[in-house]
């Protein structure tokens, strides 16, 4: 909180919201801004992570602070209503000026008007914010997940046999699973209290994250494993021996593609919690989610059953429709199982360069990389 007022009347005001819970802090925490701004650049940068109420602060202090902040990688966020405002709003990453009481001046430096000057208005705006952003996050690991096991599936299957087993019209029925229904059914989650316990992003996190990588690699190796096995031995797993050859093809393309379908049905209930392990939180409350699997399984039946010559496919006994269902429910222990691996932090791609560019250590003038001490020249 920067603030104009004397020290004091600003540490009162901070106890009473909550900016502070010590009435007893001192500086940097709280400070008046004749003092933070006779202080070097450096130091600014070195103490502005620590201050939390600035008071007798002018609205070039409150700049001050917003660059001191931006030169140490935050993305700062401003609010204000005066004119005096201005050059912070304008500095910062985001301003966000006052709708009723804000002047035209900060109005116009500001990014994003309040028009019902409440500070909840923001809550809303950053609880939705980061809702979108989950979502867009779920969809990408669940369409991913697809797209590597299809793709997988039917290239070793070509180059192995020269044979696929999802053909073209079955691809494009997966596809409208994975870009239409799938990005209806996980873009309508609703915003959740876990979402604002979360830290912030940074700028230069990337979308895809380590969990997410974890995610994908996990389901997309299961289903590669079974599917493709069920496609080199397939007949005698499933018991075809007996059927004849072509019949006995066709019925294994049709539950390899049910199979990878109902993966994929299963798989959106672990797209909805990408580190969560109760995957079933408020799926109820979800209408839509919950409609579109209905509608995604029901279409699955009638193309499996009714529409054979369209899709390439032959109707499945109830045995062969209960198995495809097993091994989409494996997928569900298997989320949780995953979700207990721990991963790095940092991203791979920064983990990978990192250790690629680590100076080599010299030992008697050579490196020590694949070098003995005792035979360095």
């Amino acid at each position: 909180m920067v603030t104009g007022d004397n020290l004091q009347t600003a540490k009162a005001i901070a106890l009473e919201c909550g900016i502070l819970t010590d009435p007893n802090v001192s500086e940097p925490v709280v400070i008046e801004g004749r003092t933070f701004r006779a202080r070097t650049d450096a130091e600014r940068e070195a103490i502005a992570n620590e201050i939390s109420v600035m008071g007798r602060s002018s609205p070039n202090d409150k700049l001050l602070l917003v660059r001191a902040l931006r030169s140490r990688d935050h993305v700062v966020a401003v609010t204000g209503d005066g004119t005096n405002d201005a050059p912070a709003l304008h500095e910062a990453d985001i301003g966000l000026a006052m709708g009723i009481s804000g002047t035209e001046v900060a109005k116009e430096s500001a990014d994003i008007i309040i028009l019902d000057d409440n500070f909840a208005s923001v809550v809303k705006v950053v609880r939705w914010g980061r809702s979108v952003y989950a979502n867009i996050q779920k969809f990408i690991q669940f369409q991913l997940t697809v797209n590597v096991a299809a793709l997988v599936i039917n290239v070793v299957a070509a180059v192995s046999s020269g044979n696929v087993p999802l053909n073209a019209v079955q691809l494009l029925w997966v596809n409208l699973i994975m870009d239409t229904l799938g990005a209806l059914a996980l873009a309508t989650e609703p915003p959740t209290d876990e979402l604002m316990k979360r830290s912030p992003v940074g700028r230069r996190e990337p979308l895809i994250t380590n969990i997410m990588w974890r995610n994908l690699f996990i389901q997309a190796v299961f289903q590669i494993t079974v599917l493709l096995t069920l496609n080199f031995r397939g007949r005698s797993i499933l018991h075809l021996n007996n059927d004849s050859p072509s019949h006995a093809e066709k019925v294994k393309n049709t539950f390899i593609f049910n199979s990878f379908v109902l993966c994929q049905v299963f798989n959106e209930f672990n797209s909805r919690k990408l580190n969560e392990l109760n995957i079933f939180s408020g799926v109820t409350k979800n209408y839509l989610f919950m409609g579109i699997v209905g509608i995604t399984v029901l279409l699955q039946v009638i193309i499996i059953e009714f529409l054979g010559k369209f899709t390439s496919t032959v109707k499945l006994t109830w045995k062969l429709w209960l198995v495809s269902i097993a091994i989409g429910f494996v997928s569900w222990p298997l989320a949780v199982i995953g979700k207990l691996i721990p991963v790095p932090e940092q991203p791979f791609g920064e983990l990978i360069l990192s250790r690629c560019s680590r100076p080599e250590q010299k030992v008697d003038g050579a490196s020590s990389r694949g070098v003995s001490p005792n035979h360095a020249v």
